[in-house]
């Protein structure tokens, strides 16, 4: 098994529209199914509850790493859905983290966006392979939901 995903989508939609939607708490939140408290600010921490089905007991949580406009937008946030998840209720210091990058490049009907999650070896070797499929799975869900929602909100 590898220690990264990557998955690729070809938008009909300008890298800008993409960006906001990338970047802007309430339209990431939108799509990613995620009541954020606070906008997206490099090197801070970004929280909020869950509202995927089934993960509402979930607080979501993420350091922002770069956010370089129309360009790359990387977090890091911790894996512990997949592993002790009483150990980091509400606190995740400590916990395994990955990192997750948005890439977009212009294209002539729009913008591709690449998603990579690298950093798997950072998971225990117990929980590995279950954290790994589960993004990966869960990565192909949100490609499809941002794409879904950068065509329903121009």
């Amino acid at each position: 098994m590898t220690n990264r995903i990557e998955k690729r989508t070809e938008l009909r939609t300008p890298i800008s529209r993409v960006w906001r939607a990338l970047t802007d708490h309430r339209e990431f939140g939108a799509w990613f199914l995620v009541k954020l408290e606070c906008p997206f600010l490099v090197g801070q921490i970004a929280r909020g509850q869950c509202a995927y089905p089934g993960y509402e007991h979930v607080i979501w949580e993420a350091k922002i790493e770069k956010m370089e406009p129309e360009k790359l937008f990387s977090i890091t946030w911790p894996l512990v859905e997949f592993i002790d998840k009483e150990r980091y209720i509400g606190d995740y210091t400590g916990a395994p983290r990955t990192l997750v990058e948005f890439r977009l490049e212009a294209m002539p009907a729009g913008t591709l966006l690449t998603l990579t999650e690298s950093g798997f070896e950072n998971v225990p070797a117990a929980w590995r392979d279950k954290a790994f499929l589960g993004n990966d799975g869960g990565w192909t869900e949100q490609m499809k939901n941002i794409g879904s929602y950068v065509a329903k909100n121009p």
